[in-house]
């Protein structure tokens, strides 16, 4: 059921982004070119720009219309999507292969920096760690997961005490909140 949980929140996460993409095009009046005939998400992505567009479009989804009520619920909005992102980043990396030794050149790497137990268990991996480093890795890696599984419930349930029970329900179907 966490794995479900996981992926949807995935999901809606991706579908969102899809969203602000798609807004961005209508912007340029459809043409995906940007200034320069540099392509969207190239030269002239400004991430400031994507993370202003995505909490407009989560303000809107939550229904919110209060500045007050907006400046309340925004800064524990954000905690979320942030330790969401950080805690999902190891995790596809994983998945979708990381980069095992050799230069990434100019190729963009997924997600925030790998934690320091996500890298001593990649190494180890790498490296043919013995059967006791690794599971000390593994340890490691489960503690520090586990850990940063306890600030996103915290700041779920810290979010979620500012919210509405539509604004909850919304939050919910998003993965946002628990």
């Amino acid at each position: 059921m966490k794995k479900l949980t996981q992926w949807l929140a995935l999901a809606s996460v991706t579908a969102l982004c899809l969203s602000v993409g798609t807004a961005v095009a209508q912007d340029n009046g459809g043409n995906q070119d940007g200034p320069g005939g540099g392509r969207r998400g190239g030269r002239n992505f400004d991430p400031a720009q994507f993370q202003q567009r995505m909490m407009d479009n989560l303000r809107d989804r939550l229904e919110v219309k209060d500045d007050t009520e907006w400046q309340a619920i925004q800064p524990l909005l954000q905690k979320v999507m942030d330790l969401r992102r950080d805690q999902m980043g190891g995790g596809m990396r994983a998945m979708f292969g990381r980069n095992r030794g050799g230069d990434q050149g100019n190729r963009p790497r997924f997600g925030p920096e790998p934690s320091a137990a996500e890298t001593a268990l990649s190494d180890a991996i790498d490296n043919n760690a013995s059967k006791d480093d690794l599971k000390a890795k593994m340890a490691d890696f489960r503690k520090a997961r586990d850990a940063k599984e306890a600030e996103l419930k915290a700041a779920q349930d810290n979010l979620r005490k500012v919210l509405n029970t539509k604004q909850e329900a919304v939050a919910l179907e998003m993965g946002l909140v628990s």
